[in-house]
Order: structure tokens, then C-alpha cells, then sequence
């Protein structure tokens, strides 16, 4: 399978605090990687550091057989990557399409505005009947579709999602989780999960990591990791 994001030995962290250590990870095309670990344990500082909006420290970065080691956040949607933050982070003044039309900003999304709207409401067809609705109006299981859907309107071969569950009431998770699997088998899309439901990030994903302190304890199939009786006594309260 062709690799489109290959992290080998990444050190970063905020300021004079490193975080993450000697991480190495791939994403293949059309692939599902979750990574699980407690709070603290560097996941969203992970999905910052691959999106460009923290400096790195050392290492390697590849994305689409790129070199990216330095890139800045805003040339990320226009390479094919694009990171859903934990909580969505909607203006919530402003209308579901205009939050949709954002997600275009780079010029070979912008030029096919309409194009790209179209597909996307094929996916989200509940957002399609609030266009014109405030964003703060919306629930918290449809706050979180159209921040994938903003996402979406970038044309994106990498979708890094951090915490989409998060606050969701179960019937959402479900929803939101199905449609995440409808993207990736429709469109080819490669995705990069970060979330602390264990169970369905794994049963969702075909690999997965375990991040402690900074650090990849463990890499295996997540069907694998999904029977281990550590991980579920440690992550799944089993």
C-alpha cells in the first residue's frame, strides 16, 4: 500500500518542553490509524505537530513523499491535510455555510467552491437542511459533522480528527463514526484518529498505537490490540 504520511524519530513539544519522543508512525492510503493513551499522554500535541502548528524539534516528516519537517499550519489544507480540532472550533456567529466556505480558502478548493459544496452535502445531507442556520445553534452532534464537513470542502487525502466524540451522546458517536467510514471507503481518504473512546476507535481503525508520556508504547492491528487484556483493563475499564 502506498504510505502518504511517514513520521520517523519526531521530537516536538512547546517551547523548551519536549513532549513527544522519537515518534514513528505511517499512514497508508485509504487507511484508518487511531492512536489511544490517557489524558496528558500527547496525543492532540501529536495531530498539532504533524498539521504545522507547533515547532518541531527533530526528526522526519513525509507527507505524500514530501518532505514537510517545518510547515507552516496554513500550507497544510492546500498539501491534502487538513486536522478537525477537539471541540470542533465553529464560529458560531456565522452561518453553516459560511463555515463551510472556509474550509475552502486554499485557491484549487476555492476555484471549485460549488463543485466541492455539492459533494459535501451529498455526505452530510442534515447540514444541507441548516445552511443558513447560526453554527451556535446547532447540536453538539451536528457542531461536530460540519466541522468535518469543513474540513471535507479542502479536497483532503489526510483528515487528522482529535476527539470527535468528545461530549456526543451515544446515537451521535455512532453516527459521526459511520459517516468517518463512508468518507474513507467512498473517497479514499486516509485518517489519523485521535480519541479516548478506546473500544470504537479500534473497532473502527485497521491499526493503532498506544501513546504513554510522549512515547509509542505499542503499534499493532487495532483487532489485536482490541483483545489484549492489558489494554482493555487499562483503557477500557474491562
Amino acid at each position: 500500500m502506498e504510505v502518504i504520511l511517514n513520521l520517523h524519530k519526531l521530537c516536538s513539544g512547546y517551547n523548551e518542553l519536549t513532549v513527544l519522543h522519537d515518534i514513528d508512525l505511517q499512514i497508508c492510503r485509504g487507511e484508518i490509524i487511531s492512536v489511544i493513551g490517557a489524558n496528558g499522554a500527547g496525543k492532540s500535541t501529536l495531530l498539532l505537530s504533524i498539521a504545522g502548528h507547533l515547532k518541531l524539534n527533530s526528526g522526519r516528516i513525509e507527507f505524500a513523499g514530501q518532505d514537510i519537517f517545518g510547515m507552516q499550519a496554513h500550507h497544510g489544507p492546500a498539501k491534502g491535510m487538513v486536522m478537525v480540532p477537539e471541540g470542533a472550533r465553529l464560529f458560531p456567529f456565522m452561518t453553516v455555510i459560511e463555515n463551510l466556505k472556509l474550509g475552502a480558502f486554499h485557491p484549487k478548493a476555492r476555484a471549485k467552491l460549488r463543485e466541492r459544496l455539492d459533494e459535501v452535502m451529498t455526505y452530510f445531507p442534515l447540514l444541507a437542511e441548516r445552511l443558513t442556520q447560526l453554527a451556535g445553534r446547532l447540536s453538539g452532534g451536528e457542531r461536530q459533522m460540519c466541522a468535518i464537513a469543513r474540513a471535507m470542502m479542502a479536497d483532503p487525502q489526510l483528515l487528522m480528527l482529535d476527539e470527535p466524540s468528545l461530549g456526543l451522546a451515544p446515537i451521535m458517536v455512532d453516527k459521526v463514526f459511520s459517516l468517518i467510514k463512508n468518507l474513507v471507503s467512498s473517497k479514499g481518504l486516509s485518517v489519523l484518529l485521535v480519541e479516548q473512546n478506546v473500544s470504537n476507535a479500534l473497532q473502527l481503525s485497521q491499526r493503532a498505537s498506544i501513546l504513554e508520556n510522549g512515547r509509542i508504547l505499542k503499534s499493532a492491528p487495532s483487532r489485536e490490540l482490541l483483545d489484549d487484556p492489558d489494554v482493555q483493563r487499562s483503557y477500557m475499564g474491562l
